[in-house]
């Protein structure tokens, strides 16, 4: 069973916060194989949810307010451990991220910037795409938003 957090990143303790950004390049540098920034000093404005299950963090969103990311609210970083993927936590995450949306900022439109080869994860979860496709780090991506 997947246990959610979310906290601010002044309550993270410093163990959360390097498994978080362990997780985050095991899948977004390793596993991706791109090389790019990813401590990017967002993490600060952001909340950040995440999923542990055996103490072990294998799921992890942070989440913005209107104007620290996007003009809307927006959800990023969106990762699942890759042996643990058949589960379904990936849909988990995102349900807390966008309720966590709604009660934390009062907010109902957000956009995000999803890798291209997710399109229908995000649309299970009612993301519409708008605009065209683009590249980021090398990676086609669209900005996908839910109304």
């Amino acid at each position: 069973m997947l246990q959610i957090s979310i906290k601010l990143f002044s309550e993270l303790t410093t163990i959360e916060l390097y498994a978080i950004l362990q997780l985050r390049s095991e899948v977004f540098v390793v596993e991706q194989n791109c090389v790019y920034q990813d401590i990017d000093f967002k993490d600060q404005k952001a909340l950040h949810v995440f999923g542990q299950k055996n103490d072990k963090i294998i799921a992890y969103t942070r989440i913005f307010k209107p104007g620290d990311y996007f003009k809307e609210a927006s959800i990023g970083r969106v990762v699942v451990a890759k042996n643990e993927r058949k589960h379904g936590y990936g849909h988990i995450i995102m349900s807390y991220s966008i309720q966590a949306v709604h009660s934390f900022f009062n907010e109902k439109v957000i956009k995000i910037s999803a890798q291209k080869y997710l399109k229908e994860f995000y649309q299970s979860h009612d993301f519409i795409q708008v605009g065209e496709e683009y590249l980021e780090d090398d990676i086609p991506h669209i900005g996908m938003v839910k109304f």
